[in-house]
């Protein structure tokens, strides 16, 4: 009200100060690296290219092999590993470049990220200009940052052992924590947005929800699907080569196992949960007509016919690319979904942007 006074209130919320809009526009740049973090991730994997460098070294590792020798060096590295000893002996300089530049610019970008959130952080910390709503919420993410880096090792490191590839538990876990961080900067953006759109229905705030964490599920058999190469035994749609219950789903003992580590049968789970997200999106934006929701549809049909055009391409690396693109597209539009079904609450008020 305008009698409320111009600084603060006798009860209730702090006054509200304004977050510049640089802030805001920081964590866009950050959630828009993020996405494209995710999507060179899935390039490194479907090429192979993870296990190309065989060390982490967390402080030298943005240099590259300079001169002949260093790139000798660090071929025999690669070729004493499994992957190189049971993969690809026979590689030479050339070829090992291929597959070393891709998981090289991998880490790089994820060294650019960390630099992107942290000196910003510092600087605007140091300067007074965090909202203490805001602080909390910022160190996390630079922490969660850090831990993703030494999960994204622990995952290479199951490679290095004694198999030519990475533990798709531990894939999963890297993938799933690289979207956790994704969409929670893209919720920090929201909330430091404009809230006119806001149309608080709690209903609707529940279904989203919902959505959001069932799309992590069926995400999370698309990585179980990648790690175990899944996607290239069945490569027939809507039947899996023929049939509609395909033999082989229960041959592991214990039979649970099979949900995890039975190329067929994680194919099998992921194709159907996959096809119930579709419809549980469909009919919320059927339902709704709200223009979020309806943009949720459209992501759900297309990440539908990307997945559909993966398996039939026999995992085409651009496809398969793109599947996981757009499975971080379709929850990007759940979040907003869910955003702006959520009522504002009143100790947001202090870290709105300006205008």
């Amino acid at each position: 009200m305008p009698d409320d006074g111009a600084s603060c209130f006798t009860h209730g919320p702090a006054a509200m100060q304004p977050v510049p809009a640089v802030q805001r526009n920081w964590l866009i740049v950050v959630a828009a690296m993020i996405f494209f973090m995710i999507v060179l991730g899935a390039l490194t994997r479907l090429t192979e290219s993870g296990l190309s460098m065989v060390e982490w070294k967390p402080v030298t590792g943005w240099l590259p092999p300079i001169g002949d020798q260093a790139w000798q060096a660090e071929l025999q590295k690669y070729l004493s590993s499994p992957q190189g000893k049971l993969v690809n002996r026979g590689f030479d300089i050339d070829q090992f470049q291929q597959i070393f530049w891709l998981e090289f610019l991998h880490r790089l970008w994820g060294r650019l990220i960390g630099a992107v959130v942290a000196l910003p952080l510092a600087w605007f910390w140091l300067r007074g200009e965090l909202s203490p709503w805001l602080k909390p919420r910022l160190l996390a993410l630079l922490v969660l940052g850090g831990l993703q880096g030494a999960l994204g090792w622990a995952m290479v490191a199951s490679g290095l052992v004694d198999r030519p590839s990475v533990s798709h538990y531990r894939l999963a876990a890297h993938l799933l924590l690289a979207v956790a961080l994704y969409l929670y900067t893209v919720w920090l953006v929201l909330e430091l947005g404009p809230q006119a759109a806001r149309h608080p229905e709690p209903r609707m705030e529940r279904k989203a929800t919902a959505l959001i964490a069932f799309a992590l599920v069926v995400m999370t058999w698309g990585a179980f699907m990648a790690g175990l190469r899944a996607g290239l035994s069945h490569n027939t749609f809507p039947t899996m080569s023929g049939y509609w219950i395909p033999p082989g789903l229960f041959e592991l003992s214990p039979w649970w196992i099979n949900l995890f580590e039975n190329g067929t049968t994680v194919q099998f789970i992921h194709r159907w949960l996959a096809k119930l997200l579709v419809l549980g999106v469909l009919v919320m934006a059927w339902r709704s007509r709200r223009p979020e929701a309806l943009a949720a549809g459209a992501a759900a049909l297309l990440q539908l016919c990307l997945g559909i055009a993966t398996i039939l391409s026999g995992v085409n690396i651009a496809l398969a690319t793109l599947h996981q693109a757009g499975a971080v597209l379709l929850l990007t539009t759940l979040i907003v979904v869910r955003h702006r079904a959520t009522a504002s609450r009143p100790r947001l008020l202090s870290a709105m942007v300006a205008g």
